[in-house]
């Protein structure tokens, strides 16, 4: 009996298999390739380009954008919103295209967020070669621009025959399906095997439903955790963005109600808890709250929920300083469940979290553990109402009063996103963040450019959603393309665009460690070679509005509020400008130390006492064995 087949060419048969993968977790079902962005090339229009056509929008939606590493930012910003559950694809060209992807691959990988990458690759049969825009290599005649991605793929594989498509495609659904595995996977297609032609199976057409599980949490790792925190006089659980993707606020809530132990948040976490519940601290490590970092210092047993402890957490491993502090890690990765010689908990963040509370039955922290941390709450409050209030409403505002007037205008499910430069830093310490959803801070990558093209995302993924993207200077320069995008699709993303004529952020840590603020300021040049001439005349206002945004200026803290508001209320892309304030008050200062090496020997005293300070905060790092 034969079995029946139908003959595609490789790229209509990819297009179709995408159009029928679908998630599930508890219960609910959702499509796993959503939609497919792409700029065409030689090197994609025949093949992926041609099928995305062939197979109309109901079965592929295409999204059509203006640079490849920003599709990526988009796919990244439309997966974080929905946890993780559904994905985009982003087709490209070979050559130039293709290295375009790397920085947004990266980003995805370091987030454990899924992407679906699919760049052309020269010809597998070689018969012309070389070709347009074609590394040559004199020893390696297999290796191509696309195996750049290799490092910062979760899958990678370049289907050089029609018939190796079948496991590819599984292989690659699995991993992006699977959230211990998830991040960038790369499909590299040869331009002349996506047009190939084959008679496939119409089993591989089926729907598939990937389940994404919840493990439960070992019983015996679970009975050392409940040990540990039980002997503990001052836990502290430190919630990371695993906590949003497992979709476990409630449940980490009801730990937290039942046994009183505080929570400190980081980048990807904060929202785990809402702003004005009693045990949230607020950011942790070198851009956190003074009573998160306070409370970390003391604590003897730090529970990390869903995080990878990177070095901002930590404080380059300066924060947690209690000689006794001890760690458990709840993670649904091995890899980090492990860090810090932690007693790891690998499971689901819901499933484990739901677990210990049970098993917690009848535990709460000493009194004074909870007034001291309350107390410290109380006091942070204070210093967050001094940064957003302006004592002049007419006055031009700081940029921690931008936040401020934004903090008067967002309801609870607006998103505010950010990923570099100053504002990470002042959000973290500052931001009072009302659903999980609300604070999306990409801080994994930092990556400038990221915030516009992830609101699309965000917008593609919660329509009706108010979305902010905020950016400085520096970072709109870097990638403002994808305001034609969000125009032409009739995405209302806004745009607060806050102008302070540079580098505002690597200045301020060029002149902790002794750089002096070199080369990070938006001047002319000067009669003595630097560029401390007069700021240059440019007009990013005008700049956005060119590219089809509605543009509103602010010059006080009374035209900004209104001018928000007025976004808010639009129906399209629409920029907030304003110029700040940076001769005003500053922002609250870390509360933690970061580690960036200074200048072992130098001649300016800039460095020379800047390399006194490191090697006195240096001083203080531990490994945690």
């Amino acid at each position: 009996m034969s079995t029946p087949t139908r003959r595609l060419t490789v790229a209509q048969a990819l297009v179709r298999f995408l159009s029928v993968q679908y998630t599930e977790r508890d219960g609910v079902r959702h499509r796993l390739i959503a939609g497919t962005w792409g700029i065409f090339g030689h090197g994609n229009v025949a093949g992926i380009g041609q099928a995305l056509l062939e197979a109309g929008e109901a079965t592929m939606p295409y999204h059509q954008g203006r640079n490849e590493q920003s599709m990526v930012h988009a796919a990244v910003g439309y997966a974080r919103q929905l946890n993780r559950l559904s994905a985009q694809a982003v087709t490209t060209s070979i050559g130039p295209g293709a290295t375009n992807l790397v920085t947004g691959a990266a980003l995805a990988t370091i987030n454990r967020l899924p992407v679906l990458l699919l760049p052309g690759d020269y010809f597998a049969s070689h018969a012309p070669d070389p070709l347009l825009q074609q590394l040559e290599h004199p020893t390696e005649a297999d290796v191509s621009v696309n195996d750049t991605l290799r490092p910062v793929s979760r899958y990678f594989d370049r289907v050089t025959r029609p018939e190796a498509l079948i496991p590819t495609a599984l292989n690659a659904m699995r991993v992006l399906a699977d959230p211990a595995e998830t991040g960038a996977v790369t499909l590299a297609l040869p331009q002349d095997v996506q047009a190939e032609a084959h008679d496939w199976p119409e089993e591989f057409f089926a729907e598939r439903v990937w389940h994404v599980r919840r493990p439960a949490p070992d019983p015996y790792e679970l009975a050392e955790a409940v040990a540990a925190i039980r002997s503990a006089g001052r836990p502290l659980i430190v919630a990371g963005g695993g906590v949003h993707h497992s979709e476990a606020e409630e449940a980490l809530k009801a730990l937290v109600d039942a046994t009183g132990i505080p929570v400190a948040s980081t980048q990807a976490g904060k929202g785990s808890l809402r702003h004005d519940h009693p045990a949230d601290l607020g950011g942790i490590g070198h851009t956190g709250t003074a009573v998160s970092d306070d409370i970390a210092r003391t604590a003897d047993l730090v529970i990390g929920v869903g995080t990878r402890y990177s070095d901002f957490t930590t404080a380059s491993g300066t924060l947690f300083q209690n000689p006794a502090v001890r760690f458990v890690n709840l993670n649904i990765t091995a890899f980090d469940a492990h860090k810090l010689a932690a007693r790891a908990l690998v499971c689901d963040a819901r499933a484990g979290l739901t677990a210990l509370t049970r098993e917690l039955a009848g535990f709460r922290v000493d009194p004074s553990h909870e007034a001291a941390y309350r107390a410290g709450r109380e006091r942070w409050e204070q210093v967050v109402e001094s940064a957003y209030t302006a004592a002049d409403e007419n006055a031009v505002p700081t940029q921690t009063q931008v936040l401020g007037a934004l903090d008067a205008v967002v309801g609870d499910d607006d998103v505010v996103i950010n990923a570099a430069g100053s504002l990470p830093g002042d959000l973290h310490k500052l931001w009072r963040a009302r659903s999980p959803r609300q604070y999306h801070l990409e801080y994994g990558y930092s990556c400038m450019g990221y915030e516009i093209p992830a609101g699309i995302g965000v917008q593609q993924a919660a329509p009706g959603t108010p979305v902010w993207s905020l950016v400085g200077d520096g970072t709109y320069l870097m990638m403002p393309t994808e305001i034609v995008t969000a125009v032409q699709e009739g995405l209302p993303v806004n745009l607060v665009l806050i102008q302070n004529h540079g580098y505002a952020s690597i200045g301020g840590l060029s002149e902790t460690v002794g750089g002096e603020r070199f080369g990070t300021a938006y001047r002319y040049r000067a009669a003595d070679g630097t560029f401390s001439g007069a700021p240059l005349p440019v007009d990013l206002a005008a700049n956005a509005a060119s590219l089809g945004m509605d543009v509103l200026r602010a010059k006080t803290v009374r035209e900004l509020r209104e001018a928000l508001a007025t976004a808010r209320a639009s129906d399209r892309p629409t920029c907030v400008y304003v110029e700040t304030d940076t001769a005003g008050p500053a922002a609250p200062p870390a509360e933690a130390w970061w580690d960036v090496p200074v200048a072992e020997t130098a001649s300016r005293e800039a460095a020379v006492q800047a390399r006194a300070e490191y090697e006195r905060q240096v001083a203080d790092r531990r490994h945690h064995l």
